[in-house]
Order: C-alpha cells, then structure tokens, then sequence
C-alpha cells in the first residue's frame, strides 16, 4: 500500500515533523527508490570470486599447514584494510537492528531494510571466503577481533533522529564503496580487485538509495534534514571505529592512500553535497540557516586540514622512498 507523501504547509512548523510523521511522508518515495533500485541491481554470485582451488587445511583440528605471511601476494596494506572492511560488515546484525527499529519492518521501509540486509550480508561472506582460501590474513587473528568487535556491538550515533540516520547512511555508505574500491586497487590480487568492486557497486546504489531519499526530505522538511546533514557531517565517523586497533590500521589506510581527509572530502562529502545542492537550499528558518553556515565553514575547516595531510603523506612516502632506495 503506498502512502501518500504529505505535503509541507505553512502552517507545519519543524517542530510538527516527528519521525514517525517523516516515515510516513516518505512512504512513497521509498516504494519508487525501491523499485529503481531493484531494477538497476545486478545479482551475482559470490562463490565465483574465491579462488577455491588455492584453498587448503590450517593447522589445528585437520592437521593442516600454519598460517603465515607470506603465503599470499595480498600487500601488507591490502590485507590492513581487508581486516578493517572485513570486520566492519560483520557487524550487520547490529546495523539491521539499528536500521528495523527506525524504519520498520513493514510496507516500502521494510522490503528495503530486508533487501538491504540480504546484500550486505554477501559482502562479509565473500570477503572473509576470499582471505581464507588465498591465506591472505591469520585466521586465528580474524576469528579473535570478529568476536571482540561483535561483542561489542554496535550503537549509531544517530539513532536519535530519523533524519540524522538517513543522512549518516548517504555518506557512509560512499565512504564505504570508497573504501572496498580502493583496497581493491591496493591489493596486489586482481581477483581481490575484481570481488571488491563488485562489492563496491552495490555499495554505491545503496548510497544512491538513501541519497535521493534525503533529497527528498530536504523538500519536506528543509530545517530538520538541514540540521541533520550539518550534525552527520560534521561530527562523521565510520561504523567499524569500534574495531581492535582500529587507528592504528586507520592510520596506516589514510598513508596508503585508500581513505583519508582528502578522500573523505572530496569523494565522499562533496559529490554527495553537490548533488543535493545543500548551499543553495534557500527558504530556510533560523535554524536551518545556521546549520547551512556551520557546514560551510566546517567544509573550509576540513580542506585545509586535508591540505596539510596531503603534505604530510607526501613527506612521509618520500622518506620511506628513499630509504628502500638506499637499501
């Protein structure tokens, strides 16, 4: 049954769009994200990715070989950030919790958060298949950080607004497609590429689902989603920083060039930020109006700190440059 957005009036202050009111104005454009999304999406399978043939027993209970480095040609950033990307999706029994309780499980939002669920669910299993059968992490050491990130679960830092969590999901999820892509391309495996960027696809049409739906929301209730795309942006973390050793691997990822301050500025915010169009939303009360201004400066902020990251990483990867080269 579709739903009939509800219209914005005068007379409809900020204060009335509750989020059970929002889910509801919504309704409709989630049912046609939804159909566009299921047309667009291309099944595939991911068993046909994993080299099976390289596979073969770990020491332990069948007595097989014991893991070690150099057993797989994945690069020690690669398989950093393998671990990160890995360790993330694993948590996605808490993400669909996160995301059931807030849309629901009924009607468009919940076809989409099931359908959602159900193809993330193949990244980890394609992921961790990928690393077991090329050797390319120790299992012993993956099984150990899967269970103390799971332990831990995981709470969104925008579970207090359905605006904010529609906004936080439009950016997070290109962030991720970022991140599975350009791991791909640092791997050292085209195998591992190829896996990652079909992972990476699905990603970005998910960020496309939840980017044209905080379009939408900005249409209905301007202030509101205004507010919530200044609080995501400015204060944006990746889902996975729970994980073990989570910045020093987070370090060692920005240096390597698959995700930093550059990244996360310029492919991630902006794209997603100029498709919106958020500076140019006009028609704004007082509050929507600052949060505008906040982001406007923060971005500033933002650029010039990734400037000066640049110049660091540059200095960095010159030094190690020459040092193997005096080897």
């Amino acid at each position: 049954m579709t739903i009939a957005p509800v219209q914005r009036t005068a007379s409809l202050g900020s204060s009335a769009w509750t989020d059970a009111r929002l889910i509801m104005a919504l309704e409709e454009v989630v049912e046609k994200e939804l159909n566009r999304h299921l047309k667009v999406a291309k099944d595939w399978m991911p068993h046909e990715f994993i080299p099976w043939s390289q596979g073969r027993d770990f020491d332990g209970v069948l007595g097989g070989e014991a893991w070690s480095v150099e057993q797989s040609k994945v690069t020690p950033l690669g398989r950093v950030s393998l671990v990160v990307n890995l360790l993330t999706e694993d948590n996605l029994p808490s993400y669909h919790h996160e995301i059931a309780t807030m849309f629901g499980r009924e009607g468009a939002w919940g076809t989409w958060v099931h359908r959602w669920t159900a193809e993330e669910g193949r990244h980890g299993i394609a992921i961790r298949d990928f690393l077991l059968a090329t050797r390319a992490v120790d299992p012993n050491e993956l099984e150990r950080a899967r269970m103390s990130h799971m332990s831990e679960g995981f709470e969104s830092d925008n579970a207090h607004s359905m605006l904010h969590s529609v906004a936080y999901v439009a950016f997070q999820e290109l962030a991720t497609r970022i991140s599975h892509r350009n791991t791909g391309h640092h791997a050292g495996d085209p195998l591992c590429d190829q896996l990652l960027a079909k992972i990476a696809n699905d990603e970005n049409l998910h960020m496309v689902f939840y980017r044209n739906l905080l379009k939408a929301a900005l249409e209905i209730a301007p202030d509101q989603a205004m507010r919530a795309i200044a609080d995501v942006v400015t204060n944006f973390r990746m889902p996975g920083h729970g994980i073990p050793g989570f910045e020093r691997a987070a370090a060692q990822i920005a240096i390597g060039g698959v995700y930093n301050l550059r990244i996360h500025h310029d492919d991630v915010l902006q794209p997603v930020l100029r498709h919106l169009k958020v500076m140019e939303v006009s028609g704004l009360g007082p509050d929507g109006l600052r949060a505008q201004d906040e982001l406007g400066v923060f971005l500033g902020g933002l650029d010039a700190q990734a400037t000066k990251f640049d110049e660091r990483q540059a200095a960095l990867l010159a030094r190690r440059a020459a040092r193997q080269a005096a080897r």
